[in-house]
């Protein structure tokens, strides 16, 4: 053991030695919301955004449940769509693939404001939300930055967006003057998500932008 988990006071009043041990903490709250609005839609590769999103989901429940912690769903874009609580153990894959089968994506803009309303009201301790979403500026900016401080203050929230592997493609198009248009289109695009990403994490916000086989 190492001497740094020795318990010294316990173990002058027990005359033998004490050591501290720890287990990982268990039961914790973990609720994801599947964005379902027009972002939802866009196409990766051959399929919208929305199936990436809700394989993300499935995986991370399934390694949630199995380390004993407790899963919620909420599919939301200007309302609930789908949403699973309760359900735990081997109940819980089959609940979300039911609830989750019928969703389609709804071409309206997030309801953000809707979205923290509706955690706050299922969360009463600290959880972990996980919002996946698309890392897209503008809806970002205009939605969801001006309301995610008091989320992360209460909440550890991490904003999961599936990545497009064209736009890294395009950036790297010099043989003609419309590839080096496009790749200076996509260029731009990048940093605008790097800076909106950075203002996210001043707020609380850990951000995971990844490509769909990697999120």
């Amino acid at each position: 053991d190492d001497v740094r988990s020795i318990d010294w006071r316990a173990t002058a009043r027990r005359s033998e030695v004490v050591v501290r041990t720890w287990r990982p903490e268990r039961d914790r709250r973990v609720l994801i919301v599947l964005d379902t609005s027009r972002t939802s839609a866009a196409r990766i590769g051959d399929l919208p955004r929305i199936d990436a999103s809700i394989e993300a989901a499935l995986l991370l429940s399934a390694l949630a449940s199995r380390a004993g912690d407790r899963v919620d769903l909420i599919a939301f874009d200007r309302r609930v769509r789908a949403q699973v609580a309760g359900a735990s153990g081997p109940r819980l894959l089959p609940a979300l693939a039911d609830a989750l089968a019928p969703v389609e994506p709804a071409l309206v803009e997030t309801d953000w404001p809707g979205v923290v309303a509706a955690v706050q009201q299922r969360m009463s301790q600290r959880a972990l939300v996980v919002l996946l979403t698309a890392l897209e500026p503008a809806s970002v900016g205009q939605g969801l930055l001006p309301v995610v401080a008091p989320l992360a203050k209460d909440h550890v929230v991490v904003l999961a967006s599936v990545a497009d592997p064209e736009v890294a493609h395009l950036r790297t198009g010099r043989a003609t003057s419309a590839e080096v248009y496009d790749a200076a289109a996509a260029e731009r695009t990048e940093l605008e998500r790097a800076a909106i990403t950075n203002r996210l994490r001043q707020r609380g916000v850990e951000v995971v932008d990844a490509l769909p086989d990697d999120l």
